[in-house]
């Protein structure tokens, strides 16, 4: 949004922070109300792999198969993806949603690439969507292993 100019840079930091705290603020009241039952389908124990991992609630952790690289560029596509698609609902000068529609448009764009390429992360298409969840996770209990 800075380099198209629809956001002056000296908002750019509070905008990203106000998207990172918002995504952790998200995952506190998730944790807060599903508390009782992370506790007992984990027994009680906060891990990020294997049967009983319960860390992938809050963050998206890459499938067995894929590579470091490979997961770089699902990212970046899938974003790609969801910029071009808000640019081109949003823009004046071309045709868009009707007046109105433009967030479920953009909520249909989400829904579209979460199924076309969610196998391979859970597409974290938003960076503060995967990292805000993450911080949490690393604080409330599940410690480091949550950035491995």
């Amino acid at each position: 949004m800075v380099v198209l100019g629809k956001l002056p840079l000296k908002k750019f930091p509070v905008y990203v922070l106000a998207q990172f705290l918002g995504a952790f603020a998200g995952s506190c009241a998730v944790y807060g109300l599903y508390y009782d039952a992370l506790m007992d389908f984990a027994n009680g124990e906060l891990v990020v792999t294997g049967q009983n991992a319960t860390a992938n609630i809050f963050a998206s952790y890459p499938a067995k198969h894929l590579s470091t690289l490979n997961g770089f560029v699902d990212q970046v596509i899938a974003t790609a993806a969801l910029i071009l698609c808000i640019l081109a609902i949003t823009d004046g000068k071309n045709i868009g949603a009707p007046r109105g529609m433009e967030p479920l448009c953009i909520g249909l764009v989400i829904m579209a690439i979460a199924v076309s390429m969610g196998f391979n992360c859970g597409y974290p298409i938003n960076p503060a969507r995967d990292l805000g969840p993450r911080l949490f996770t690393a604080v409330a209990g599940w410690g480091m292993d949550v950035f491995r």
